[in-house]
């Protein structure tokens, strides 16, 4: 039985993210976000005036009798979320946890797809496939996806993006608009993420609080690393530390970036301090945009 803690919870983000849906995303989430427009259906025996082009000659052979191949046009999309619950998601330095936000915001795109009559599924992942959830409709099925992004608990604490990604190819027979939300503490995802995007459609929603780009000064501390559980002391008081620690930030956050770029995958840039309505908002116009 599901605690009434729980389900208060969800009733919440559902109520949060419906309301998101209908007052921002109205007409734009399937503007940007397009079925492949036709799909094949079935073959049937020739009538005069079908087009000679679309027969279909392998039937045709074997059966003696001319068939056309059928199309039909297909709008539905398939929307899945990979979820990074890697223990590295269990920090953030303001207002809410990185992993807090990446269960609202797959709630948010759940509850966008369910809206425009699209399947959701859910890939929750760490160093492995911790959750499958295969993608379905209904609000009985998106309330489920919403419920494990938010309360699911891992086995495992470390990361491996190209493996989830490489899951998502073997579970998926169709073209998926696939949304990867992680902060992307990772190495090695460049090769399988550009072979997926030429079949899917990727977007990768990468998660970042302050704390990890610029430190400030709060004299010696003591850092546990989440994923390997290292502990360790530093001194944040000397001014060259924090400038070569938020140097070095930076560059990883720009090669995460290059990244992307290099392989045609669009980003949208979250942050812990921030709402993420306004990173959110500013991709789907620039895409709106882009496709005009």
């Amino acid at each position: 039985m599901i605690p009434k803690e729980v389900i208060k919870n969800v009733r919440r983000i559902q109520i949060t993210t419906t309301r998101l849906v209908t007052d921002v995303f109205a007409g734009q989430y399937h503007s940007i976000f397009k079925g492949r427009g036709i799909e094949f259906d079935e073959v049937r025996e020739y009538q005069i005036g079908d087009e000679i082009r679309s027969i279909d000659w392998n039937v045709t052979a074997r059966t003696g009798t001319p068939y056309v191949k059928k199309f039909v046009e297909e709008r539905e999309l398939t929307v899945m979320v990979l979820l990074d619950m890697s223990a590295s998601s269990a920090f953030g330095s303001v207002n809410r946890l990185k992993g807090q936000l990446a269960a609202e915001i797959s709630a948010l795109l759940a509850f966008s797809a369910i809206k425009n009559n699209d399947r959701i599924g859910l890939i929750a992942f760490t160093d492995k496939i911790e959750k499958f959830i295969p993608p379905r409709k209904g609000v009985s099925h998106v309330l489920r996806v919403i419920r494990e992004a938010l309360y699911f608990r891992p086995a495992s604490g470390g990361t491996d993006i190209a493996g989830a990604i490489e899951y998502l190819n073997r579970v998926t027979t169709r073209r998926t608009v696939t949304f990867v939300i992680s902060d992307f503490y990772d190495k090695d995802f460049k090769k399988p993420v550009s072979i997926a995007n030429k079949r899917h459609d990727i977007i990768a929603i990468t998660i970042t609080d302050p704390l990890e780009l610029n430190m400030p000064d709060v004299g010696l501390v003591k850092l546990y690393d989440a994923e390997t559980g290292e502990e360790f002391f530093i001194d944040t008081s000397p001014a060259s530390f924090r400038k070569e620690y938020k140097k070095n930030a930076w560059k990883r956050f720009k090669e995460r970036e290059d990244t992307f770029r290099s392989v045609n995958v669009d980003t949208i840039d979250v942050r812990t301090n921030i709402p993420y309505m306004r990173s959110l908002r500013a991709f789907f116009k620039l895409r709106e945009k882009r496709m005009r």
